[in-house]
């Protein structure tokens, strides 16, 4: 039997201990950092039809289906007249079981947890040290405690400790010199949208986003703001919960955002956007990085659960086909994505207006050319 260690208990962790599980041959044990799995309601994801057929092969087909939506389409708006400038249709990649989801996060990561035998997580667990000389590895925790392990699976996010302490340097993520501003708003407090698709909102050095993350009649709204911080500012992460620092971000945002959305936001947070410079890829041939720890994205692909998810099974299919080496083809897809991500920031953030009038332009023609939506969103969605 093979014992696998896998660290964080995030969306990737815990769906590929899901798949693992589903092996007799593999001992599976997740160790989690915080006292327990992040489960804050509200804030939604976003999952494209690529990996809700991974999802799927673990029953996400049963989740309720007043805890999802399926958008049609993605609208796309101009902040500066809130008018509508077009629209994509993203549900021509859907199939009777694949549909475009959105959800809340916590919804899927409670459905990861549910399929898990309780005594697979352990909470409460730092890594301080990880012993990859001897036969099988050993991984040490902050409390004293250490364990030893067949395979070393790495899921604790962006600002993955573990990936350091294996790599022995200190790897840290790059600041997107973008602030994210997430929230909760209530159907009826959205007006002027088709309420069943995603409204994306193009403004000038921002772009917010709102879609239904169930079929309850509540929106997640999130809005990306250009910023740049010093030094200072990043190093002091409690800014970021500051009251002052947010009503400051609102502030900015204000300016563009209809004032009848900014007054009915709830459970508004702040965050720095940082992403992957490029992937690390471990030296000790059983030591493997998924999610975020794998590779950070900017946002504006809406893919981090998804590639999240798809990083993790291929992982899987590796080690069921005793293929311990990540496929090339992984690295390349995932800079792929990583290149259009950013293609979308540039074009959603925009200030020039004869720029935005080509941008516009180019976009309402874009969206219709179905070879181009092949290309673009078919390399990403169907492979």
């Amino acid at each position: 039997m093979k014992n696998i260690v896998i660290i964080g208990a995030g969306i990737s962790g815990l769906y590929i201990a899901n798949l693992l599980s589903q092996n007799s041959n593999y001992k599976i044990t997740i160790y989690e950092k915080n006292s327990s799995v992040n489960l804050e309601k509200g804030y939604g994801i976003q999952l494209s039809v690529n990996s809700i057929k991974l999802l799927n092969q673990i029953n996400f087909q049963k989740i309720s289906v007043e805890d999802k939506f399926h958008p049609h389409k993605l609208d796309f708006y101009s902040l500066k007249n809130n008018k509508k400038i077009c629209d994509l249709n993203i549900s021509m990649f859907n199939s009777t079981d694949r549909k475009y989801t959105t959800l809340q996060r916590s919804t899927l990561i409670n459905f990861l947890k549910d399929g898990l035998h309780e005594n697979i997580i352990y909470y409460n667990k730092k890594v301080t040290k990880i012993n990859e000389e001897a036969e099988n590895k050993e991984v040490s925790f902050e409390d004293g405690s250490s364990v030893k392990c067949d395979y070393l699976i790495i899921s604790d996010g962006t600002f993955s400790k573990t990936k350091s302490l294996i790599a022995n340097k200190e790897i840290k993520p790059k600041y997107f010199n973008s602030i994210a501003l997430r929230a909760t708003i209530d159907r009826d407090a959205v007006k002027g949208i088709n309420p069943e698709n995603i409204s994306l909102f193009l403004g000038s050095n921002l772009h917010s986003v709102l879609y239904p993350i169930n079929s309850k009649g509540q929106f997640n709204f999130i809005s990306i703001l250009r910023k740049k911080l010093n030094t200072k500012e990043l190093s002091d992460y409690s800014l970021f919960e500051s009251k002052d620092f947010t009503a400051s971000i609102i502030s900015e945002i204000s300016r563009q955002v209809a004032p009848e959305i900014i007054k009915n936001l709830r459970n508004i947070k702040c965050f720095p956007i940082f992403v992957s410079s490029d992937v690390y890829e471990p030296k000790n041939q059983n030591t493997f990085l998924i999610g975020d720890a794998f590779f950070a994205l900017p946002p504006t692909f809406a893919q981090g659960a998804s590639q999240s998810i798809e990083v993790a099974h291929e992982l899987y299919k590796n080690l069921e086909n005793e293929n311990i080496q990540f496929n090339s083809e992984r690295v390349k897809r995932i800079k792929m994505i990583d290149m259009k991500s950013k293609l979308n920031y540039f074009a959603f953030h925009l200030s020039n207006p004869l720029i935005i009038w080509i941008r516009n332009l180019i976009m309402q023609k874009l969206v219709k050319n179905e070879k181009f939506i092949n290309s673009y969103l078919g390399k990403i969605y169907k492979d």
